[in-house]
């Protein structure tokens, strides 16, 4: 059996440095995907989304795996997109405001019939309310800075300060959604080891 580590084919997108910011350009790539709203700390929306997309991403990958390729990987991280309306008014102490969009990169050989038989397969096994607004999509951010925070979510304020001073010193805008990919789970990893990646678009 064929195992693949997209982390590793992809680590100029996947792993980054908490010293120093980089620009890396953003392919196209497709995703597992649902759109929310709300505190991601108390809303159900939220928890539902994440259960189902992860149920889903598993789904997949062991379809994958028992069928005709038969090869195995790794489910990719949570990723998030987060902003409001008015940019200027993004705040920790607004999250009830925030909108998102949760997202899990899918290997190449996911197809959209794949993505519809296993959806159909979950939903007579378990029930998730979110499950039907899961989305497979394409999503292409091109030219992005990013750097790695480690450490809690309520401490991101000084190393997003730093990866945006970077994108101005390149000379460059902030442009996009605010995009964060979650390497640990939180679940499980105490909170001063939590690692994330910030993205930041640019141009």
């Amino acid at each position: 059996m064929n195992k693949i580590d997209y982390k590793k084919e992809l680590k100029h997108l996947y792993a980054a440095s908490a010293k120093q910011p980089a620009l890396v350009d953003v392919p196209t790539l497709r995703y597992l995907r649902i759109d929310g709203a709300g505190d991601p700390n108390t809303a159900s929306a939220y928890r539902e989304a994440v259960e189902s997309l992860f149920s889903l991403a598993y789904t997949i990958k062991f379809a994958i795996k028992k069928g005709e390729a038969a090869i195995d990987y790794a489910v990719m991280p949570l990723e998030g997109l987060w902003w409001m309306d008015d940019m200027t008014q993004f705040s920790v102490a607004r999250k009830d405001e925030w909108q998102w969009t949760l997202m899990i990169m899918q290997p190449p050989l996911v197809t959209e019939p794949l993505v519809e038989s296993c959806r159909a397969g979950l939903a007579r096994k378990k029930a998730l309310p979110a499950l039907a607004k899961v989305e497979f999509a394409g999503f292409e951010e091109g030219k992005a800075a990013q750097i790695l925070h480690i450490g809690p979510f309520s401490e991101e304020g000084p190393t997003i300060a730093k990866l945006h001073r970077f994108i101005e010193a390149q000379g460059l805008k902030l442009a996009g959604k605010h995009h964060e990919i979650y390497l640990n789970d939180i679940r499980r990893a105490a909170p001063d080891k939590w690692k994330t990646i910030i993205r930041q678009p640019a141009q």
